[in-house]
């Protein structure tokens, strides 16, 4: 359990004391973007490997406590909401963004608000909040805990520390495409600032997030040693 937890120290603390904040900017302005970029690259890389070898220990760990069990409606709720994760994941990925990784100059196009940035202006990141609750659902015992809650708070942590980057970084820009969107899913549309405009998502974005989805249930039992689907 100790590298598991050291594991997740180290991996959130990159990106909640450095990644979006006033340290990052201090360290581009010392080494450049670039430099910057190839190191936290690493680092995350890093991470993630110390993560994967942490849980694999953790999870057969006498000290993995469980907390709770899994029943079948838990089972079928937590594959919808992979269904919403993936779709999320997916289509953020696939869709022209501000917030994206070098993708400040997509600010000066005046469509750029369209489609899933209608329903939300960090749509890859809530889909790993919501891919981190599934799985809390389903994984109750305390190494699940520590690194699903942790993915889970570092997804919304990185909402916010993105705004706060792009607002430091564009001004203006960012206030003018911050009022037309919003954070939080379906926001700004309940706000009545925007319209749900499904064919601009493009149905092929929708249905290649849905095709995702359903490898992943079918490749889940090879690929991670447990079953998605119930039996």
């Amino acid at each position: 359990m100790t590298q598991l937890i050291a594991a997740t120290a180290f991996f959130l603390a990159i990106h909640f004391f450095v990644s979006g904040t006033r340290l990052r900017d201090a360290i581009t302005g010392k080494i450049g973007e670039g430099p910057y970029m190839g190191l936290f690259v690493l680092a995350s890389f890093a991470g993630i490997g110390w993560l994967v070898f942490g849980y694999g220990q953790a999870r057969a760990s006498p000290d993995n406590l469980v907390f709770w069990g899994v029943t079948e409606p838990l089972r079928w709720a937590q594959i919808a909401l992979m269904l919403v994760a993936m779709s999320f994941i997916v289509i953020g990925v696939a869709t022209p963004n501000p917030t994206a990784v070098r993708g400040e100059g997509k600010i000066d196009d005046e469509n750029v608000v369209r489609g899933m940035l209608r329903v939300t202006r960090h749509p890859f990141l809530w889909g790993v909040a919501i891919w981190g609750f599934g799985h809390l659902l389903v994984n109750g015992d305390l190494a699940s805990l520590i690194l699903f809650a942790a993915m889970l708070a570092l997804a919304l942590f990185g909402t916010a520390s993105i705004d706060a980057k792009r607002r430091r970084a564009l001004g203006d820009k960012w206030d003018a495409f911050a009022a037309r969107t919003s954070n939080v899913p379906f926001g700004a549309i309940a706000a009545g600032r925007q319209q749900l405009r499904l064919g601009e998502i493009g149905w092929w974005r929708i249905g290649l997030g849905v095709l995702v989805w359903a490898a992943l249930l079918v490749v889940h039992p090879y690929a991670f040693g447990v079953p998605a689907l119930p039996a």
